[in-house]
């Protein structure tokens, strides 16, 4: 299968207010303009039974060990029922989050034993055929100081549990994500979302090109983050919200 036509897995990751979730809309439609079958997913979520793990995670109080085996209970079904299933049809699945936002998240956040996560990982990525482990292809992350992406959180919705949480939760969240950019370099890419949103588009296209996934495009203004979309990327479930 040429390099165009395979499955392609790429994750969005950063802490709450980063500004994910417009350019995720804004890449899928231009996957589609170019030919391809887009899966518009995330996590906790992508499953009736994700997401329903999902409201409990954000909703509901527990101890960090509960919570990190609900998301990754969440995350083998959504793997299971969608991810994998769309990666064999050659599809692209860009998803709101993954198994960097538990590390972050419930490992530096939370201060959970990042052992006990690794494990998990390992038996709840473990790839259908060749025993490997399920990874992204590519995970952006969108680098934000909490202090900023707290202004944009409290001019957008009323916080969830995770959103609730202190700037100093927060300051470790974005710590416990740079650890896992340093750690796999090769599969990160860091967004500065400290900037426009044309900008940090400019950002995000230019590494799907430079990658060879998305054609050069003529007109660079193909795609305005602040005008809203008609089209809707194939999606598991309504992936509106956010993901943990």
């Amino acid at each position: 299968m040429s390099q165009l036509k395979r499955g392609l897995f790429i994750s969005f990751e950063g802490i709450d207010g980063a500004g994910k979730s417009t350019h995720i809309d804004g890449l899928a439609d231009l996957f589609r303009q170019q030919g391809r079958q887009v899966v518009q997913t995330r996590e906790p979520g992508g499953t009736p039974l994700a997401e329903s793990l999902r409201e409990l995670v954000l909703h509901q109080a527990m101890d960090p060990l509960t919570e990190a085996l609900l998301v990754f209970a969440a995350r083998r079904d959504h793997l299971v029922h969608v991810i994998e299933p769309a990666l064999a049809r050659g599809d692209v699945v860009l998803c709101d989050r993954f198994t960097d936002a538990t590390f972050a998240y419930q490992g530096a956040g939370r201060g959970f034993d990042l052992a006990t996560l690794s494990t998990l990982e390992q038996w709840v990525q473990a790839k259908p055929n060749d025993g490997g482990l399920r990874q992204p292809d590519l995970t952006m992350w969108f680098d934000l100081a909490p202090e900023v992406a707290a202004q944009r959180l409290a001019l957008a919705r009323e916080a969830d549990r995770f959103e609730a949480e202190s700037l100093a939760f927060f300051e470790r969240v974005r710590a416990g994500y740079r650890a896992r950019f340093e750690a796999a370099t090769g599969r990160f890419v860091r967004i500065n979302a400290d900037q426009s949103k044309h900008l940090v588009w400019q950002q995000i296209t230019h590494n799907m090109v430079q990658r060879g996934w998305l054609a050069i495009m003529v007109n660079s203004a193909a795609f305005k983050p602040d005008v809203p979309k008609a089209a809707q990327a194939t999606q598991a479930v309504p992936a509106t919200g956010r993901g943990h």
